[in-house]
């Protein structure tokens, strides 16, 4: 299982509140072939300090401009040099110490092409406010709106290598364009790890006000479009109202 070298990349700007926690969740995982990516935006705050106080654990630094945070993500992949590649942006942490174990076996185990996995939205506290399960994978899911969770997606490196980075022409869906991209585009083996592997913290761009979610959408349905599935419109209208059924096991526990 230590065979399959995992490269994580976390792009972060300004994020002196919670980069540390990242990287230590990161640190403390129980699998030791990780590559572990930093690439830092220019901060103006205790980003670089941060890391620099965490540099023994971190394999590629990288502090200069760029194009926004899908133009990061890129850079990383290029520095990458793992089998797989994933990302764990600095708002988000892992759930627990044997998630990257786990991503690794089921690469393994399956002999997947991609992995994604599950996960819960929290506050700063860590309080669960939305959980996203994904389920087994099933390419016509995607014709209703479905998609996994980005910051679950690891993918073989070759395969960015073969199929591109993220698309800067897609806004704030270059996440979804690549998925849809790798995932029913070109296909392959997909492995459905049944665990939550990622906090994220809840907020960003595209879940902002309603101007932003009007822009966010139209960005959806172009990537839809593009990738040619059956009726587009109707996909890029379900995508978001997908997001009320995470709502609900959070609310029955109240």
């Amino acid at each position: 299982m230590k065979n399959v070298k995992i490269s994580i990349v976390t792009v972060v700007f300004n994020g002196e509140a919670t980069l540390e926690r990242c990287i230590d969740s990161i640190v403390n995982q129980n699998y030791s072939n990780i590559e572990y990516i930093v690439i830092d935006g220019k901060s103006t705050d205790r980003t670089i300090e941060i890391v620099t106080k965490k540099r023994m654990h971190v394999h590629a630094f990288r502090s200069e401009s760029d194009k926004g945070i899908y133009d990061a993500m890129n850079k990383g992949i290029a520095l990458a040099t793992g089998d797989v590649v994933g990302m764990l942006n600095a708002d988000d942490y892992f759930a627990d110490e044997d998630c990257v174990r786990r991503i690794a076996a089921t690469f393994e185990n399956t002999q997947a092409d991609m992995v994604y996995a599950d996960l819960d939205y929290v506050d700063v506290a860590g309080k669960v406010l939305r959980q996203w399960r994904s389920g087994a994978f099933q390419r016509y899911m995607f014709h209703w709106g479905w998609m996994p969770p980005h910051p679950t997606f690891y993918a073989r490196r070759i395969l960015f290598e073969r199929w591109g980075d993220y698309s800067l022409f897609y806004g704030t869906a270059a996440d979804f364009e690549l998925m849809v991209r790798f995932l029913y585009v070109h296909g392959g083996v997909v492995g459905y790890l049944n665990k939550v592997t990622v906090k994220m913290v809840a907020g960003g761009v595209s879940n902002g006000d309603f101007r932003s979610r009007i822009a966010a959408w139209k960005n959806d349905y172009r990537a839809m479009k593009k990738a040619r599935l059956p009726l587009p419109l109707i996909s890029a209208l379900l995508k978001p109202l997908r997001k009320i059924a995470q709502f609900f096991p959070v609310l029955e526990k109240r």
